[in-house]
């Protein structure tokens, strides 16, 4: 039988190296999956700017603060859908108006999570967002594209109506903290770091199968 592991995975719903390292994941475990290993996988919030207030704010006036013009930040979106482009993903910065507090969209994902949907709903808000501009920070958005890609709706909208996943969303986060995640997207096998960022796919591949190995001798 087939050692199994589970690759937890650190990410933000806005961080648009964590859509190309999902990218690159699906690529990697593609490549070995071959190997006498089986993985499964889980995504785990990670917010990169918690201080982001819950209405959200102007993305050209946020961006222009952090790189003190308006062609530098130009410049840096060019670069990131360059690298987009490379794993076969259109990012439309220019259709993004809003950058979005991330919580409820990781709460939505928490709850996609125990309905056994984590992935697709991933894969949703990560294309909404770049894709399609959506302000994932909106509840009705939030509804919406999560409700196509196969959750409740009337789930999703009482979750964010309360304060359900909230304290699991916080709790979760405070865990990869303190197992040493400082930035995303970060792959962890067995509460420990394998390898950070959106890797190139042998790479990527090469620690899961190396943290596995270790993790079965041991």
């Amino acid at each position: 039988m087939p050692a199994s592991e589970c690759i937890d995975v650190a990410a933000d719903i806005i961080c648009p190296w964590c859509y190309i390292g999902k990218r690159q994941l699906e690529r990697a475990l593609e490549s070995i999956a071959s190997e006498e290993l089986k993985f499964s996988v889980q995504w785990r919030p990670f917010q990169l700017m918690p201080e982001i207030p819950s209405t959200g704010r102007d993305r050209r006036a946020y961006r222009e603060a952090k790189y003190g013009a308006s062609a530098r930040a130009q410049e840096a979106d060019a670069r990131v859908a360059e690298a987009a482009a490379r794993v076969g993903l259109e990012f439309r910065f220019e259709l993004m108006h809003r950058m979005p507090n991330t919580l409820a969209a990781h709460r939505v994902v928490w709850l996609a999570g125990r309905e056994g949907k984590q992935d697709a709903v991933m894969e949703a808000l990560f294309r909404a967002h770049f894709l399609h501009g959506r302000d994932l920070g909106d509840g009705a958005t939030l509804v919406e594209v999560a409700g196509d890609s196969g959750l409740d709706p009337a789930k999703i909208a009482a979750l964010l109506a309360g304060r359900e996943g909230r304290a699991e969303v916080l709790a979760e986060e405070q865990k990869l903290r303190r197992a040493g995640v400082a930035g995303v997207p970060a792959f962890l096998i067995g509460n420990r770091v394998v390898i950070a960022g959106a890797a190139p796919v042998e790479a990527m591949a090469g620690a899961f199968v190396s943290a596995t190995r270790k993790a079965i001798r041991l």
